[in-house]
Parts: C-alpha cells; structure tokens; sequence
C-alpha cells in the first residue's frame, strides 16, 4: 500500500490501522521526517521491514512515478493507494494568489490525480483500489476556504471519474471527514467555535482519528462491491448545516 501524508495525525491513525490489518505499507512524508521514522521504527518493531519512507514533494508531478516504483521495488505490487496529504489553510477573496492555488489545488487535487495515474497499472494487475481523503464541506463550502472547498470539491469528481475510468479492475472511493481533529495553530477554531461544530453534529460529539481510519479500511477490506461512492464520516452534520 501507498499512503501519501502518512507520517502523522488522520494520515498516521490510517497507517497503523492499515498495518494491523497485515499490511505492507509505503509511507510518504514530505517535511515530517522525524514523525515519519518514529512511526516506521514502531510498525517495523511490530513487523520487520514492513514500512518503507519514502520523501516526495507533492506539487511535483515528475516524482510522482518514483513514489510507485519504490512500491514495487520493495514490496513487488501495489494493492492500494490512499491519497491523504491535503494542504488546508483560508484564502478570503480578494487576498487569493497564485502560490496558495497552486499550493491547494496541487496537493488536493493536482497530486492525487497524477499519482493515481501513475499507479493505475499497478493497481489493474492487482485488481486493488484508491481511498482519496475529501472533506464535509465540499457540499456546503467553508466560508473564506473558497480554494480549498474546490480542490476538494474536484476531487470528489476525480473519485467518480477514476472510479468509471479505472473499471472493472479498480475500485475507487473517498472518505468525507467531518469533525475529527483541529488544525494545528489555528486560531479561528477556538473552543466556542469548535463546541458550534460538535452543537451541529447529529451525535452531538467530534469524532476520533480512529473513526476516518476505519472507514478507510472498511473501503479497502470489505466493501467489493463499492465504487465511485463519498463515504461521510462527520457525525451527521452533513444533514444539519
């Protein structure tokens, strides 16, 4: 398996659930090298050489195919792909620039269409699948996060698109995150902020890391009769906003 942004957060609760499931995991990182040997060093004292890094910036697509070929050079297939790094920040109209659409743009939707390109015959001659990790808010978009609303916004039409291309060999599916972890140093999303998202959920409660990551691996594992479908994992707040 391929998991880009692996290393840590949502990406790292992905890689550890997907490795007790037995995988063999290649693990992007693009900055977050001491995270992401902290992690390979523990899954690989669970399994030895069970977890590979590998060090790409996304934004450049000609490194893309290096990231499936070390895939295939370690482990000799490539069942799964999961697109997961996601650049987030706002950009409020009228400040937008060119380096933050590219930045958004290319981390959301750019990369994970190029590496699933770049992976799509590995994938065929394993018959396996793509998870591409969206967001709630592609329906309803984040008020000044119009870049990032519709880089995922497209990437769950790439999901459908990929889904349609790639068949009857690959599946292809996304998981919709809700209300699971808070940015980092961000001071928008302080505590009443945050208690009006939980207030807008249906289960009243934010959920956990855990809750993408099986969603995840239900996608991967036991779902073979799923494709092109955006499975929300956001405690209902879907239906509430």
């Amino acid at each position: 398996m391929l998991i880009t942004g692996g290393a840590k957060r949502v990406g790292a609760e992905i890689t550890r659930a997907l490795h007790q499931q037995g995988a063999n995991i290649l693990l992007h990182y693009h900055t977050s090298a001491t995270e992401a040997l902290a992690l390979q060093t523990e899954l690989n004292q669970l399994r030895p050489n069970s977890v590979v890094l590998a060090q790409a910036n996304l934004l450049d697509i000609d490194t893309l195919p290096t990231l499936v070929n070390a895939a295939l050079d370690h482990f000799g297939r490539l069942d799964v792909l999961i697109n997961n790094a996601s650049g987030y920040f706002p950009t409020p109209l009228g400040q937008i620039d060119l380096a933050q659409w590219e930045t958004l743009m290319g981390s959301n939707l750019k990369a994970p269409l190029f590496l699933s390109q770049a992976a799509s015959d590995a994938l065929r001659a394993s018959q396996g699948c793509i998870v591409n990790i969206t967001d709630m808010h592609i329906e309803r978009p984040k008020k000044n996060y119009m870049v990032y609303s519709a880089a995922k916004a497209g990437l769950v039409s790439l999901t459908k698109s990929l889904a349609q291309e790639l068949a009857p060999t690959v599946r292809v599916n996304a998981v919709a995150p809700g209300p699971v972890l808070w940015p980092d140093d961000n001071q928008e999303f302080d505590a009443a902020y945050r208690q009006q998202v939980v207030n807008q959920t249906l289960l009243k409660r934010s959920g956990e890391p855990s809750d993408i990551a099986k969603a995840v691996k239900f996608l991967i594992f036991d779902a073979p009769f799923i494709t092109g479908h955006v499975l929300a994992v956001d405690g209902g707040r879907h239906l509430s906003l």
